[in-house]
């Protein structure tokens, strides 16, 4: 019965597809924009907890959550990217309507293929994109695109001494004097440490905000 129906519902004419993906994908802007407002809030938290641990010395603690700050805003600069991509993509499938209303059917286009690749990468919007795929295939806009690689560039390992003079930067400007008085080699020796162990309560408990605050910012870039 289900494919009966499919075959006496009229097909969506390209105008009406178009308008349909515009609007997905406005959608989609919105939910990446939720989601820098949300990592920036938890950041402002970070970038507080930082500047405490440098004051107290902690700076195996600073050094921790500065990481996570540096991998938060490169998340950021590329929810802002997929972001521009999508607009890009929406551009792109405006330009071809008028194509559309001359031949009736949507072209091909290598700049939206290129691009819906490209975003098939990006963890946060894999999933819409990948449908995106195979719609614009079935339409003609886009040949199929088989590409379940994951973006995962920024936990390679080929990318920690830049996180590292990212994370020396960030500790010097957030906590200021603090850090800034040290003298350099002490200061890198400092960054070196872990965490210091703790044996009070009072410790324990800094553990567990700086353990939650870490929790907290990664869950906001998943």
């Amino acid at each position: 019965m289900e494919k009966v129906k499919n075959i006496l519902k009229p097909k969506p004419n390209p105008q009406q597809l178009l308008r349909d993906w515009q609007r997905r994908l406005r959608q989609e802007c919105r939910n990446i924009e939720r989601q820098i407002r949300d990592i920036q809030r938890e950041e402002k938290v970070v970038q507080k907890s930082i500047k405490e641990a440098a004051k107290r010395n902690d700076m195996g603690s600073a050094k921790s959550l500065a990481k996570e700050l540096v991998r938060s805003k490169r998340t950021v600069n590329r929810l802002y990217e997929n972001k521009a991509q999508l607009n890009s993509i929406s551009m792109h499938l405006g330009e071809s309507v008028a194509i559309a209303r001359t031949v009736g059917h949507l072209s091909k286009s290598s700049e939206v293929m290129k691009l819906v690749n490209n975003l098939m990468k990006a963890p946060e919007v894999a999933i819409t994109m990948q449908e995106f795929n195979k719609e614009m295939t079935k339409a003609g806009v886009i040949e199929e695109i088989v590409n379940d690689a994951v973006d995962s560039a920024l936990d390679s390992e080929d990318i920690e001494d830049e996180i590292e003079e990212e994370v020396d930067r960030v500790l010097t400007e957030l906590a200021g004097e603090t850090a800034a008085q040290l003298p350099e080699a002490v200061r890198k020796e400092k960054l070196k440490q872990p965490a210091q162990a703790v044996g009070d309560a009072e410790d324990a408990d800094d553990d567990e905000d700086l353990e939650e605050l870490r929790a907290r910012l990664a869950k906001v870039r998943s």
